[in-house]
């Protein structure tokens, strides 16, 4: 596999523990309209990803080899999204904003539930790195398709930074020491390299249905941002922090995907 994948799958784990470890700066309370902003913010750096940086290269891909670009973008994407809407039923887990355990009934305690939550929605962003550099891969006359790539990993790395202290410093506010805290933020985000290096794997087996894939990882990413993240950005008497948070990072995203690509 490239050397470019494990750099771009390295740089958004790294901003994942990056982000975990400011729980040895901050105190308990992670609530707040800097709280809003961060998940709004993550959020609009996954929709402007999941159009620019998957849909169109879906679509481009797809009718490159003859095929209507709309059916696998539509297919793929809708794939993508009960594909996460499945782990979202199956998966317990639990959100700092909420006393609800979500998928199947478990004795787990609070804490393991709520790595679990943001675990779950780190696996699209792992897809959607990997399957980006796979492209690249196997198109090398399109240099373009490498700076994309490192686009891709770049916005989904600086949202990953909030991300991770939003799994740390709630661990902290439950009573966790701030090393272990640290410790389980970072892990959460260790299934983005890993699905991230499944997905290229994948992709080289089954080079054709790439724009197929492209898609599903968009559909899963798109799932993410409208069950959790925008609505929780939009609690409390905080939410019009939350939408600039949304608007911030999805004009990041949309400007390095055009500058870079």
């Amino acid at each position: 596999m490239s050397g470019w994948l494990w750099i771009g799958l390295g740089f958004i784990f790294f901003m994942t523990s990056l982000g975990a470890a400011m729980v040895f700066l901050f105190g308990r309370d992670g609530k707040g309209p800097s709280q809003s902003i961060f998940l709004g913010f993550a959020a609009g750096v996954m929709i402007a990803a999941s159009v620019w940086g998957l849909l169109a290269p879906a679509i481009e891909e797809a009718e490159a080899q003859g095929w209507p670009g709309w059916i696998p973008a539509a297919g793929g994407f809708i794939l993508g999204v009960l594909f996460l809407y499945g782990l979202d039923k199956l998966i317990p887990h639990l959100h700092p904003s909420s006393n609800v355990v979500e998928g199947i009934p478990s004795m787990a305690r609070r804490t393991t539930l709520l790595v679990w939550a943001v675990t779950l929605h780190n696996i699209p962003e792992g897809m959607a790195v990997g399957l980006s550099f796979a492209l690249a891969a196997q198109h090398p006359e399109i240099p373009g398709l490498y700076a994309s790539a490192l686009a891709l990993a770049l916005g989904i790395g600086i949202q990953n930074f909030p991300e991770g202290a939003a799994i740390s410093i709630p661990l902290k506010h439950e009573g966790m020491s701030p090393f272990r805290s640290f410790l389980l933020g970072a892990f959460s985000g260790i299934v983005e390299p890993v699905f991230g290096v499944a997905a290229a794997f994948l992709a080289a087996l089954i080079a054709p249905q790439m724009p197929w894939l492209l898609a599903f990882a968009a559909g899963a990413m798109m799932y993410v941002v409208v069950e959790e993240l925008i609505p929780e950005a939009n609690l409390g008497s905080h939410s019009n922090a939350g939408t600039m948070g949304v608007m911030a990072g999805f004009v990041l995203m949309m400007i390095l995907d055009i500058a870079l690509g």
